[in-house]
């Protein structure tokens, strides 16, 4: 079996260190004879430098039949458990196409994109939301198949730790702003949705390829209300005066409750507050802004 030479960028061993400790210490160490095997499992050629976000590896690579692929190695967790079962389900329709997948270890070979073209280099951030809004009109369009996570289950446990969570932030407006984005999310957590969301759709996650304008890479899906879904189109190239234009551009599109789909974007906002402050980090300043704006509408 052949060994080809692979470059684990310092960045992402960096961020599995940071964010999943010894696992991800261990999945650095065993990555290159990981890549390796499946090099030759898929009898694939590596046709470029390797690429990564915080927790995967991807390899530009060529099929035997020289088609363009990208081989996607990453740390199986909660969040990508779930994405090929997405990408299946979406079957390309404004989502990178699944071409294989690994259950055991969460590899996947997808079809490549143009990653040198990709939303976040619109210069207008008006135009790149809109992009998001159309694909989200589309990929929330179907129900959520068996197995994927719950935004359900999701919300109850935000619920469960925000009393606690509360009590750990100093100041009082903004221990208010947090106590009414928890009463936001009581008020629709009866009922979370079925529709298949990404979760995780900013500008950086859309690319562009050949056969469409844009592709969807990269889900964390969810089972839920697509309200659920707009936070990262909000939040990404962050522009507080652009806060309400966006929002309601996003529900126009989507044609959504505006009611609901604000107290799921408030939801967002507490969902990330929840994480910083289990972390030890302040509350983000943007994360506040949001929430204010939203509220006071």
């Amino acid at each position: 079996m052949t060994r080809t030479p692979v470059d684990i960028p310092d960045e992402l061993a960096a961020a599995q260190l940071k964010y999943n400790g010894e696992a991800g210490r261990t999945f650095i160490t065993e990555l290159p004879a990981r890549t390796a095997d499946f090099l030759n499992h898929w009898n694939l050629r590596i046709d470029g430098p390797s690429m990564h976000g915080v927790t995967a590896l991807v390899l530009p690579v060529l099929r035997t039949d020289n088609t363009p692929a990208a081989l996607k190695l990453q740390l199986l967790d909660d969040e990508s458990e779930g994405e090929p079962t997405a990408l299946r389900t979406w079957n390309g329709n404004h989502a990178v196409r699944l071409l294989a997948h690994d259950p055991t270890t969460g590899t996947m070979l997808l079809e490549r994109l143009d990653h040198t073209r990709m939303l976040s280099h619109l210069p207008d951030p008006h135009e790149a939301t809109l992009v998001i809004a159309d694909l989200l009109t589309h990929l929330t369009a179907v129900p959520a198949p068996p197995g994927i996570r719950r935004l359900g289950d999701i919300a109850q446990r935000m619920l469960d730790r925000t009393p606690q969570a509360l009590r750990q932030i100093p100041d009082p407006t903004s221990r208010t702003l947090m106590a009414d984005c928890a009463a936001a999310l009581r008020e629709v957590a009866t009922d979370p949705g079925d529709r298949l969301l990404h979760w995780d759709l900013h500008f950086e996650n859309v690319l562009a390829s050949d056969r469409a304008p844009w592709l969807a890479i990269d889900p964390k899906p969810l089972a839920g209300d697509p309200g659920f879904d707009l936070w990262p189109a909000i939040n990404n190239r962050f522009d507080p005066a652009d806060i309400l234009w966006r929002f309601d551009a996003l529900t126009d599109v989507l044609a959504l409750n505006r009611e609901r789909a604000r107290a799921w974007t408030l939801a967002r906002v507490l969902q990330n507050a929840l994480w910083s402050i289990e972390d030890g980090e302040p509350l983000e300043e943007t994360e506040l802004e949001i929430a204010r704006r939203l509220r006071a509408r």
